[in-house]
């Protein structure tokens, strides 16, 4: 499974992807909160990376939050763009954000980084240590189960992380961890979620 196999995965399938849960209805109220309360507390731009059809974009910047929404799906941009024009959505990676150092608030990358094959998720959190302002902060949704392992996601191959090792390899790209939590309402797949400040 490699990058473009990926994104051309979520290209083909991004009308459903945005009907199945492209719109921040369908996410969980505890995910808005915690996410709202999280951007609340930043001071300067977030990034939102991995930001599909903008919905999270969108959501935070009614909320008076500034926001740019950074996505490597060409079709998810395009979406985002007609759908919500008001924001600022752009083509890029986690792992190459073209910003300045220290530039950003802070990085919401919700679920963005669930099909990184984990030997290489250093170097998307590394970017997010660049760029991200001492004192800043990162917020990562992602599923978390009891071992690293990948499973058959709807669109690419995903991986479950344990909250401990997730936690170790963001550390080790010079943050400090919060906060973590999983929670699980019955559905097939744990949701997991980690506040770090750099």
């Amino acid at each position: 499974m490699t990058f473009e196999s990926v994104r051309s995965s979520y290209g083909a399938k991004a009308s459903q992807y945005v009907d199945a849960v492209g719109s921040i209805e369908h996410a969980a109220a505890a995910d808005v909160a915690f996410v709202e309360t999280w951007a609340r507390s930043i001071k300067g731009t977030v990034l939102d990376v991995g930001c599909g059809p903008g919905q999270w974009t969108h959501h935070l910047s009614t909320l008076g939050i500034a926001v740019e929404g950074v996505d490597p799906v060409p079709e998810f941009i395009r979406i985002a763009q007609r759908s919500y024009p008001q924001e600022r959505y752009r083509r890029g990676r986690a792992e190459s954000l073209h910003v300045g150092s220290e530039a950003l608030g802070g990085v919401l990358a919700w679920y963005s980084l669930i099909h990184t094959i984990p030997e290489l998720i250093g170097e998307a959190l590394a970017e997010f240590a660049r760029c991200i302002r001492p004192g800043g902060g990162l917020a990562l949704g992602f599923f978390t189960g009891p071992t690293l392992e990948p499973f058959d996601h709807a669109v690419a191959t995903a991986y479950y992380w344990p909250l401990d090792l997730l936690a170790s390899h963001v550390e080790a790209a010079g943050f400090t961890v919060t906060q973590s939590e999983s929670r699980n309402e019955g559905q097939a797949r744990t949701h997991g979620s980690l506040l770090a400040v750099r």
